[in-house]
Parts: C-alpha cells; sequence; structure tokens
C-alpha cells in the first residue's frame, strides 16, 4: 500500500508520551479527569502521519460520481457557447426598441435550430429559450411583454440593453479551470462537467477499508439471542458511514474471541486494506485480546480523549495499513468516527473536506454537563414561530442509546470548559446531513 509515514514508530510514540504527560500538565485545570487528550490536538496529531494515496486512474464521466479528482479540471468550450435566449420571446437590437413603434418579424430561433437570415434595421426574430441569439441583436423581450399583428410585433422597451441573453463565456471562458484537483464529484459536477464537454475524468483510487466486530456477545441480525447476548449494531453503523463511492469496504463481520482468530482476522485486513477499523476493545488497561494482539501484531497508540461521547481511541499502523480503534459503545462509535476516522479517510482519498456547518440555535431546555470534555449532545433543531432557530437534546444522552442518533438530526457542541447550561442560551450545533455526510 502506499502510505509512508514521517518518522519511525518508536520515535512517534516516544513523542505522543511526552507530548501527551505535557498536555496532560496543562489541562488538568479544566479536565475533570487529567491526562486527556483535546479532539482537535489528537487529529492533528494523527494527520500529520496521513500520507494521500498517490495511484489514479482514468473512469467515464457516467462512473464519476462520489469519486475525487486527481488532477484539476478546465473548460473545453465557453460556457455558454454562444448568446442565447433566457426567456420565449423575441430577439432584436435594443436600440431599434427604443422607438416604440412595430418591429418587422424575419424568421424563428430554436434551439439547436437557430436563425441564420439577415437581421435588417427595426427587425426581431421569433425565439425560444435556449435558442441563439442571430447576430446583430443584443437584447431579449418576453413574449408576455409583446403583441403580434402578422408581422408586425410590437414591444414594451426592455429595461436594459442584453436583458434576458445569457452571453457567451458568462459562465465559463474556455480553458478556465473549473475544479480543482481534491474536488469530490456530485450531482451538481456531473452535470457541470458534461456542459463543458468533459468525458473522462482523472480520479483517486478508491480506498479499501476492512473492518470486524469481536466479541463472543455479539450475534448476527435475525439470530436468536440467548442470556447474555446482544446483536452487533456498530458493524452496521460503520457499514454506513463507510458506503461512499470513493471507499470500496471489506466486512470480516464477527470474530469470536480467540487469540488466532483475532490475529488472522488483524492479519488478513492489514494485507488487504488501506486502513482497519474495529470498535471496541482499545480502552487504556483493557486485557482484551484485541489490545494484546494489536500490541503483538501493530505499532499503535492508545489514547484518552477529552471528548463524549467517546474518550478510549486507538491509532497506529498494522503492517502497511492505518488501523483506527473506535470505542464499543454505539453512539460513542459513531462519534469518533465523525471526528477523527472521516479526516482520515478523506485526507488518504485527497478529498478536499468542506467546512463543517455551524450555526447558532437558542437552547429550548436545561443541559446537564460536567466541564472536561467536548461534548457532542444528540439534539434535535427547528425553527419557532419567529423563524428563529431552535434547538432541544433528545433526553438521556448515554453513549449506548444509539437510537438518540436516529431520532435527532443535530449534534449540540458543548466545548471543554462548559458546565451546566440552561434554557435560553445560545448554543452551537452541526447539522447530520454536514457532518455525517
Amino acid at each position: 500500500m502506499p502510505l509512508s509515514w514521517h518518522n519511525s514508530w518508536i520515535e512517534y510514540s516516544f513523542f505522543i508520551e511526552r507530548e501527551t504527560d505535557l498536555m496532560a500538565k496543562a489541562i488538568v485545570d479544566c479536565c475533570s479527569q487529567p491526562g486527556l487528550m483535546h479532539p482537535d490536538l489528537a487529529l492533528e496529531r494523527i494527520l500529520s502521519h496521513v500520507e494521500p494515496i498517490l495511484d489514479t486512474e482514468w473512469v467515464e464521466l457516467d462512473q464519476g460520481m462520489g469519486r475525487v479528482l486527481a488532477d484539476s479540471v478546465s473548460s473545453k468550450i465557453d460556457l455558454p457557447p454562444f448568446d442565447n435566449s433566457a426567456m420565449d420571446g423575441y430577439a432584436y437590437r435594443f436600440d431599434d426598441g427604443l422607438a416604440e413603434k412595430p418591429l418587422t418579424l424575419v424568421g424563428t430561433a430554436f434551439a439547436g435550430h437557430p436563425y441564420q437570415g439577415e437581421t435588417p434595421p427595426n427587425s426581431c426574430v421569433r425565439i425560444m429559450t435556449g435558442g441563439q441569439v442571430p447576430a446583430g441583436y443584443d437584447t431579449v423581450q418576453m413574449q408576455e411583454n409583446a403583441e403580434a399583428n402578422g408581422d408586425q410585433i410590437s414591444l414594451l422597451p426592455a429595461k436594459r440593453k442584453g436583458a434576458h441573453v445569457r452571453p457567451l463565456g458568462e459562465e465559463a471562458r474556455r480553458g478556465e479551470q473549473i475544479y480543482a484537483a481534491g474536488q469530490r464529484i456530485g450531482a451538481a459536477e456531473m452535470g457541470v462537467l458534461a456542459t463543458i464537454g468533459v468525458d473522462k475524468i482523472k480520479v483517486v483510487r478508491r480506498i479499501t477499508v476492512a473492518f470486524f466486530s469481536t466479541g463472543d456477545e455479539l450475534k448476527p441480525v435475525g439470530s436468536e439471542l440467548k442470556p447474555g447476548d446482544i446483536y452487533d449494531s456498530n458493524r452496521y453503523a460503520i457499514k454506513g458511514l463507510l458506503s461512499r463511492s470513493y471507499v470500496d469496504y471489506i466486512d470480516l463481520g464477527v470474530i469470536p474471541d480467540d487469540m488466532d482468530a483475532i490475529r488472522d482476522a488483524f492479519k488478513r485486513a492489514s494485507e488487504q486494506a488501506d486502513v482497519v477499523i474495529t470498535s471496541g476493545g482499545v480502552s487504556v488497561g483493557d486485557a482484551d485480546y484485541v489490545k494484546q494482539i494489536l500490541d503483538e501484531l501493530g505499532q499503535i497508540n492508545f489514547w484518552r480523549l477529552a471528548i463524549k461521547p467517546g474518550k478510549p481511541f486507538a491509532f497506529g499502523q498494522i503492517g502497511s495499513a492505518l488501523f483506527c480503534g473506535l470505542p464499543g459503545n454505539p453512539v460513542s462509535s459513531m462519534v469518533t468516527y465523525y471526528k477523527l476516522v472521516t479526516p482520515i479517510l478523506e485526507k488518504l482519498s485527497c478529498v478536499t473536506p468542506k467546512p463543517i456547518l455551524r450555526l447558532p440555535a437558542t437552547l429550548a431546555c436545561d443541559i446537564r454537563k460536567h466541564p472536561g470534555r467536548v461534548e457532542y449532545q444528540r439534539g434535535i433543531y427547528s425553527y419557532d414561530e419567529q423563524g428563529r432557530l431552535q434547538v432541544i437534546t433528545t433526553g438521556a444522552q448515554g453513549s449506548g442509546m444509539l437510537t438518540s442518533m436516529s431520532v435527532s438530526n443535530c449534534f449540540i457542541v458543548l466545548e471543554q470548559d462548559l458546565g451546566n447550561v440552561s434554557a435560553g442560551a445560545q448554543v452551537t450545533i452541526e447539522p447530520y446531513q454536514q457532518v455525517l455526510d
């Protein structure tokens, strides 16, 4: 896999341990639990050790949805390629229309069928939306402001020269850069690329992510639960988060609590993928098989983050693959994926990240919070009768309550040093369509 690392992992581990100790001393006053690392600091360090994928390929435009451009794209044509009408109406010379006398109709111009005759003074052409404005004319008046009497057309004077005309090159000029490398292709981008005549695009190859769950208590959906069993939900949530066009994923299922089976799963995953993701078994001090085998096979750092839900997070390398270990509680798993894993996948894929939409909203309920961690409480935003944005929580915010992610439509972001927040206060929200796309 084409992943390179700036420093040896021995040096990196020493650096992390030293910096974490220093940071713990600095944040002890604002954190209820000393030693927690702010998630922004963790992300900064993680991304400094992630190198973008350099492998590229050409794909047909109709296969480009969701892919990431490897090179910039410039327009092959002027856009629009000719002056055209924005309305059904009549094309004419603006100055001729100022005389307020009928103009003589000399022809028609339809989209795809331009008028190619003469355009003498005091004349006009019937034109349809998208039709090419004939040479010599500079203005279009909509048909609602026209009255026809045979070939004599009376027009209300247009407000300005060029009214209802889309001029050549108004949107883009030939050779002008339309998209930079790193642009993710969506439906609008597909349409724009087709408009400028692009039939093939050079894209970054899809990255491959392998993931699995571990635990004898985890059972597949549809099976019968015995005492102590639970259904494996995290793997389905992770699969949903990975279901994007610049990622190929490998679902390795549920791995039982067996040293050999877990070791084999990690080896297979690291040999097939650019990134390996698991959930659970990454808490500092955990004595389970996952952590033991990670210590054996990889170079992994186990961090305690100042984030809620979510605190344990593991990041490192297994063979040539990156490893991300998410906490086991379902909501914690999704929040740390959003905050830490998504930026990793974006950088690997050369995606230019979109700024996260953050909006101020009035809190319509009281919130309990202890200073010490950045909290992402699940909220429901709406508009009051005056059109002002307001938000309430979904209720209990337990990290195992995955239904809170389903019924909510935003995160309420509460900064690290905040305590309880009363109704009526201004808070920051992050709508899901922005952060969990």
